[in-house]
């Protein structure tokens, strides 16, 4: 079987800085043909793949989690903030056009919450290598939901 639109595809992936400095690693199940479940050129280089097929690729930061968006940066009042997050913690507020963003605590100073919206590797160059382990048929459950389900994949 080789991975085409609508396949259930699993990787074993690792992701380092371009200096090899490892980031993640693990296994993910994604559902290929354009859901948006996986890095763009990652999934076009799977594209037509096997069980067994292995790539490295160098992801600009545009490919990858995107760049650094500096109006995704917020400073709050601690009388504000949620009591028991602590830096490191995340919390749910309003983003740019009014929707729910997930904001990382990164510091608190005196008075202040200091928040960042953007993903923590946001505006980072990546190495994302990875390895094909299984592929199947996705379901049609699968395919109207978007996303596969089950291990390593999502579950309702």
């Amino acid at each position: 079987m080789q991975i085409t639109p609508n396949t259930a595809v699993t990787i074993s992936y690792q992701v380092t800085t371009l200096q090899g400095k490892p980031l993640d690693a693990g296994n993910l199940a994604y559902l290929h043909g354009g859901y948006d479940n996986i890095f763009p050129k990652v999934e076009a280089a799977l594209d037509g793949q096997a069980v067994g097929f292995t790539t490295a690729l160098e992801l600009s930061a545009a490919d990858a989690f995107g760049e650094r968006d500096e109006s995704l940066v917020r400073t709050i009042p601690k009388t504000e903030f949620p009591p028991g997050v602590k830096v490191g913690g995340q919390i749910t507020g309003m983003g740019n056009g009014g929707h729910q963003q997930v904001f990382n605590v990164i510091k608190i100073k005196g008075p202040e919450v200091h928040l960042d919206g953007n993903h923590p590797l946001a505006g980072q160059a990546l190495r994302f290598s990875c390895k094909v382990t299984s592929l199947r048929e996705a379901t049609a459950e699968e395919i109207t939901h978007r996303h596969v389900h089950g291990e390593h994949g999502h579950h309702h």
